[in-house]
């Protein structure tokens, strides 16, 4: 990675299984890097083992660098985070179990169209991710949506817009050029040397 580059419009997305050295190593080289954000996406992972894994990044990120928790909601109220990112269909059924309820002070959540993105608007969510818009490994063989994608999705909504999928330093510029608040990024994080 180039060291005068600034991540503060990018959210780095975990993914252990990418990582050539200790993940806990990994995750507190990411953190000097000062990102907007890391989701702890680890969603392969038991309830009961990623709640410890939850409890160790967020004692590396504290103060530092804010923690999302994915989808479990449980571990994330057990380990005090605040922050949580949910599949869109997990969101649904978290705002039908819970209509009013305000536990976490950030909810992001993933877009694949203009129309989701505008749900998860009404559904609460403070930001979303959109994607993907570049061919990527984590989406082999299917094509990107396309910057004109992520466009339509920034203008028809009102929360911060995070491109996804085949994100790098290199276009982090073009995208916020298209409307987007900054990118997401998993494998430029997880195998920097």
């Amino acid at each position: 990675m180039i060291e005068s580059f600034s991540y503060e419009h990018m959210i780095c997305v975990t993914n252990r299984h990418l990582c050539e050295e200790d993940f806990y190593e990994r995750i507190e080289k990411i953190v000097q890097k000062k990102p907007k954000a890391i989701i702890l996406r680890e969603k392969d992972l038991p309830e009961e083992e990623y709640e410890k894994m939850l409890f160790a990044c967020k004692q590396i990120c504290e103060g530092k660098v804010p923690l999302y928790a994915h989808s479990f909601y449980h571990a994330a109220r057990h380990a005090g985070i605040e922050r949580i990112h949910f599949p869109l269909p997990m969101l649904r059924r978290y705002r039908l179990e819970h209509p009013e309820e305000k536990e976490f002070s950030g909810i992001g959540t993933s877009v694949h169209s203009v129309t989701e993105a505008l749900e998860a608007q009404q559904l609460g969510a403070s930001y979303v991710t959109a994607g993907h818009v570049f061919a990527t490994d984590c989406k082999k063989g299917l094509p990107g949506r396309g910057i004109s994608f992520l466009q339509e999705v920034c203008k028809a909504v009102s929360i911060p817009v995070y491109a996804i999928g085949g994100m790098k330093e290199s276009n982090l510029n073009l995208m916020m050029k298209l409307g987007a608040a900054g990118s997401c990024m998993m494998s430029g994080f997880m195998q920097d040397k």
